[in-house]
């Protein structure tokens, strides 16, 4: 199944990609959308700090191809954020933060194997994904900064605080 992403070209650069993979409940999708918007800290309407693409019952494999197949678009995006199933099911709402880096953005293994240290995706709670994808785009930290936090973290979640971006 190949999803459709031919609408995020028109997006704005600093907004986060939300990949909603997981339709069983609407109350906890309403719930991981508001705090979404609550810690947005886009000037304008903060359901526009964010774009929301349908992939139902897609993997992260999945969504990595479909972002990998365009180059423009995989060259756009760094990180995407998956709202799967967990997502719904967890009282956190911890999304799936994914980055779509690969060994070809890197100038050597061990940069490459440094980004990689905690694995290529761990959950964030909700507020965490601006802060996440706007350090990611301005290039103030990297994936490892925020992957190492989820690790140290009881639940593997990183937690979003102020001192975080």
């Amino acid at each position: 199944m190949m999803v459709d992403l031919s609408g995020l070209f028109e997006r704005n650069e600093f907004s986060a990609v939300i990949i909603r993979t997981d339709f069983t409940d609407e109350a906890a999708w309403r719930v991981t959308t508001a705090e979404l918007e609550r810690s947005s800290h886009y000037d304008g309407d903060p359901a526009e700090s964010y774009d929301v693409v349908d992939a139902p019952e897609l993997d992260t494999d999945a969504i990595l191809g479909a972002i990998s197949a365009d180059e423009e678009l995989w060259e756009q995006l760094s990180v995407v954020f998956v709202a799967d199933g967990t997502t719904m099911r967890a009282d956190h709402h911890a999304l799936l933060a994914v980055t779509t880096m690969t060994r070809e953005d890197f100038e050597d293994d061990e940069d490459y194997e440094a980004m990689h240290e905690f694995g290529r995706e761990f959950r964030t709670v909700p507020s965490g994904v601006h802060s996440i994808h706007a350090n990611l785009e301005l290039a103030n930290m990297d994936f490892q900064d925020f992957s190492s936090s989820a690790h140290e973290d009881s639940e593997g979640v990183f937690r979003f605080s102020s001192t975080a971006g």
